[in-house]
């Protein structure tokens, strides 16, 4: 007579995992970001070139602060245009809403209401232009492309017009400050604070909220996210009005940098914006993206400009160099994608 089967003994946590199944360390493994990671050895490399060919200049606690401070305009606006490109959108009009609201945050009449006067403008005005792109494009039916170039041209124009072509320089001392030495804050210059700080937003929203699910969901298939009960119009206007508020930001924080509101001022952030997101991981057709890459991608574009213009290379060759580094991120994500 047979014995009858005893019952299986329980797996409990000090149990050896069954053949096949994933060891803790592998599953650790497999949840880390592998292309942040990447980033940062990039990133570690370039200042390891930087501190060989040009060693007293670079490793310079003045010149270190000086690349994050240069990557915080750019940076803020890079995290609102990787919500709009994970959206499935594309913003070509970001250089020209911050050229736009930093020569009408520093016309004389709104420098007449002092730091606030010029902080309030250049939000306004942000937010402003993000929300006609986003009637466009949401509730217009226009392609992103074509509405946000639009806007490019208007946006160029109208802060031309309003400088009559010249320079208008800050006189408010409560805006000037923040950029000097001063204002440091345990050596860390003001403006990259608030870069962290819209870092540190943006990811929470992108990861952490409905809001950040439902950009992904739009951009990963917009159809699939209407029938999921997602309004996806309301969500794009929603998306180009923060891109237009981090322009606002930027805008804010390049009159700290120069003292001065020009028509000139976002020249080729749209590409470079654009290209940072690309390179941190985010694709073009939509549907995923980090903002922490993006972010590792804005330093190592300033990072290579810096070493450049250190060891006194032409700005022909800089470029050459972010096109070949822009090509090389998007073969990695089409091999990527077809793996």
């Amino acid at each position: 007579m047979t014995q009858p089967a005893s019952p299986a003994r329980p797996v409990t946590e000090k149990s050896p995992p069954a053949d096949g199944a994933p060891s803790p360390w592998r599953s650790l493994l497999a949840r880390v970001d592998v292309r942040t990671l990447s980033l940062l050895g990039v990133l570690a490399v370039l200042v390891v070139i930087g501190g060989v060919t040009e060693p007293d200049a670079f490793l310079d606690t003045d010149n270190l602060q000086l690349i994050l401070t240069q990557a915080s305009v750019i940076g803020v606006v890079t995290v609102g245009m990787t919500f709009v490109i994970i959206s499935g959108g594309i913003d070509l009009s970001v250089g020209a809403i911050v050229a736009l609201a930093s020569v009408w945050a520093t016309t004389v009449a709104t420098q007449e209401y002092g730091f606030a006067g010029i902080l309030f403008t250049a939000v306004v005005v942000g937010l402003g232009c993000g929300l006609v792109n986003g009637l466009l494009i949401a509730y217009g039916g226009m392609v992103p492309f074509i509405a946000t170039l639009a806007m490019l041209a208007s946006g160029r124009g109208l802060a031309l017009e309003i400088t009559d072509g010249k320079t208008q320089m800050v006189t408010v001392d409560g805006v000037l400050k923040l950029g000097e030495r001063d204002s440091y804050v345990l050596g860390i210059p003001p403006l990259v604070l608030v870069l962290a700080a819209v870092t540190v937003v943006g990811w929470l929203l992108l990861n952490r909220t409905t809001f950040g699910r439902r950009s992904v969901a739009v951009g990963g298939n917009a159809e699939a996210a209407r029938l999921a009960g997602i309004d996806v119009r309301r969500q794009r206007l929603y998306l180009y009005l923060l891109s237009g508020l981090c322009c606002g930001i930027a805008a804010f924080l390049l009159i700290i940098l120069s003292g001065s509101g020009q028509n000139t001022n976002g020249n080729l952030y749209e590409l470079d914006a654009i290209a940072a997101a690309i390179i941190g991981g985010t694709l073009l057709s939509g549907g995923r993206g980090t903002i922490t890459g993006s972010v590792l991608g804005v330093l190592i574009f300033t990072t290579i400009t810096n070493i450049f213009a250190l060891n006194n290379l032409e700005t022909a060759v800089q470029q050459i160099a972010k096109g070949a580094i822009i090509v090389a991120a998007v073969l990695v994500q089409r091999r990527t994608a077809t793996a």
